[in-house]
């Protein structure tokens, strides 16, 4: 591992994995609202919240696949990769001071393009809150030394 840039793709084998984890504080949950432009009251007003099927506040489905962008960020491959895509499901609500845990796990690898195809799962409490995949281009011993 390259503790500067991560990982570099000739690192890299399919079946490796990592973790990153983060509670969800109602800083986090305000200042995405704030940042994000989505004020939407299932989010920000517990008063509204309640007379849902949530029956409480909930965390941004994004704020909450976030934690995914720091586990390929800091973890696999880690620093200096290139986020590409990412499919998302959102599968249960994820509410204040939860901790949501973020797997990435690497299933499959393209050598021509240097890409990297992740399995990505979120958990809180061992219950799966997001899933989905990612696309990412770790960094390359290769086109650095070019």
């Amino acid at each position: 591992m390259n503790q500067m840039n991560g990982y570099d793709y000739e690192d890299l084998e399919p079946g490796m994995s990592a973790t990153f984890a983060k509670t969800i504080t109602e800083a986090d949950i305000v200042l995405f609202a704030a940042a994000s432009g989505d004020n939407n009251a299932m989010h920000i007003n517990e008063e509204f919240a309640r007379t849902t099927q949530f029956k409480g506040r909930i965390a941004h489905g994004m704020l909450t696949a976030s934690v995914i962008s720091a586990a390929i960020a800091g973890r696999l491959p880690g620093p200096g990769t290139v986020y590409l895509s990412q499919n998302v499901r959102f599968r249960a609500p994820v509410r204040p001071g939860d901790t949501v845990l973020a797997t990435v796990s690497i299933t499959e690898m393209f050598p021509d393009k240097r890409r990297v195809s992740l399995c990505t799962v979120c958990t809180v409490n061992g219950k799966v809150v997001v899933d989905g995949d990612a696309i990412v281009m770790p960094t390359s011993a290769i086109t650095r030394e070019k």
